[in-house]
């Protein structure tokens, strides 16, 4: 146990602690230092605003100290603001004979706040964005030289474990890529696919195929399969695969309904998935074209309009239905629906969720329902999980639905 002086309860400014650190290092000799870099949380300023950003950085403070608090007492630690918003620092006060802390334990550290900020990074984020990018950690051991000013060794330590978080990061964004890479490559995939039903009659309309990777690893959650994508300029490559999984799975099955199959835009440019190659795909499930509805997320569609049309008319000359997903959730609206003139407007769960004691999601969803009747379309209500919840769609004049109340993804029957 250290001196009383050395305890801490909070995130300190680096100056307030610094005193404390140069007395420890001065008398014991060494110094254990953990770098968080925060820098990746910037796009909430950039969106939110700082106060939304201090908010954010505040709870990770937070989450650092009681982290820290599972592995070392508050005596052998510091933990400060490092020399910006963009950093917490950890200074570790441990003896200079213990060797195993600073050889094995350490590092460890390192790996162990990877996997809590994963674990907590929703909570931390929330309400300002879905989920936290990995936040690189590093370390570096500051052995003291009394022929240096004490001042300059800390600042060199923090840059050593600056630069050991980006070489980190480096590293781990060179797994992440060859992972997805392989997951693609291998089709380390598979679909399952949820009940579409027609509301009135009870009757099972379609099914949706969903993405899924491999069980126990980084990739099973299609949120995080696609990000992946995304951030490795892989989502064309992996948006193929899905569809091609989706259409295996139904093979040699009847099916009862519409196969709902989720696509990007860019689907008009795989080879595989046009004129011979696709009719041929289809004769060997089989299916018609009149049987597949691809499901365009209402995103991507505005983001390129004449794109979206291009597939819709590709599509629908050969047979193929087309829905727009994610209608309601901050990309919508009554020009868009107008000018994609889709077959289907699939509601999103963030509509549908709570509808029944929201009157103004009722009012937006009579209005989108009373659109698509003008527009030939059909409504689906995504996300009912609770029987209120259907009951007012129902009222509204929802004809279809979908949701865990209704159904859950699995393997067709």
């Amino acid at each position: 146990m250290q001196d009383a002086d050395f305890q801490v309860h909070s995130v300190d400014r680096f100056g307030e602690a610094q005193p404390r650190i140069m007395r420890y290092l001065e008398t014991h000799g060494v110094l254990g230092v953990l770098l968080v870099d925060v820098s990746p949380l910037r796009q909430i300023e950039r969106y939110y605003g700082v106060e939304a950003f201090e908010t954010i950085r505040e709870r990770l403070g937070t989450l650092v100290r009681d982290l820290s608090k599972n592995f070392l007492d508050p005596s052998e630690m510091a933990i400060t603001d490092g020399f910006g918003a963009d950093e917490l620092a950890i200074f570790i006060f441990r003896p200079r004979a213990d060797h195993r802390f600073y050889r094995e334990e350490l590092p460890s550290l390192v790996e162990a706040f990877h996997i809590h900020f994963g674990r907590q990074g929703t909570r931390i984020v929330y309400p300002y964005a879905r989920n936290v990018s990995r936040l690189p950690v590093g370390f570096s051991v500051l052995l003291y030289n009394p022929g240096l000013g004490l001042t300059g060794q800390i600042l060199q330590s923090i840059s050593l474990a600056r630069e050991d978080a980006r070489l980190n990061a480096a590293i781990e964004h060179r797994r992440q890529r060859q992972q997805i890479v392989q997951t693609i490559l291998t089709e380390n995939l598979h679909s399952i696919y949820q009940p579409i039903y027609q509301l009135r009659t009870k009757q099972v309309f379609g099914y949706e195929a969903l993405v899924r990777g491999e069980e126990k690893t980084a990739l099973f959650n299609p949120a995080d399969i696609f990000k992946n994508a995304v951030d490795f300029d892989l989502t064309f490559e992996l948006d193929c695969l899905c569809r091609r999984m989706a259409l295996r799975g139904v093979a040699g099955k009847t099916l009862g309904g519409k196969l709902f199959l989720n696509c990007l835009p860019t689907a008009i440019k795989d080879p595989g998935f046009q004129g011979d190659a696709l009719r041929q795909l289809l004769s060997e499930i089989p299916l018609q074209p009149s049987d597949v509805v691809l499901e365009i997320s209402e995103k991507e569609s505005i983001s390129n309009f004449a794109l979206f049309r291009e597939i819709r008319d590709h599509y629908s000359n050969l047979g193929f239905q087309i829905a727009v997903d994610d209608v309601g959730v901050g990309f919508s609206s009554l020009e868009s629906i107008i000018e994609l003139a889709p077959n289907y407007l699939k509601i999103d769960i963030a509509l549908v969720r709570g509808i029944d004691t929201d009157r103004p999601r009722q009012e937006m969803l009579r209005t989108l329902n009373e659109l698509a009747r003008k527009l030939g379309a059909e409504i689906i209500a995504e996300g009912i999980e609770r029987p209120a919840e259907l009951d007012t769609v129902r009222q509204i004049g929802i004809r279809y639905g979908q949701g865990f109340l209704l159904g859950r993804p699995g393997a067709l029957p």
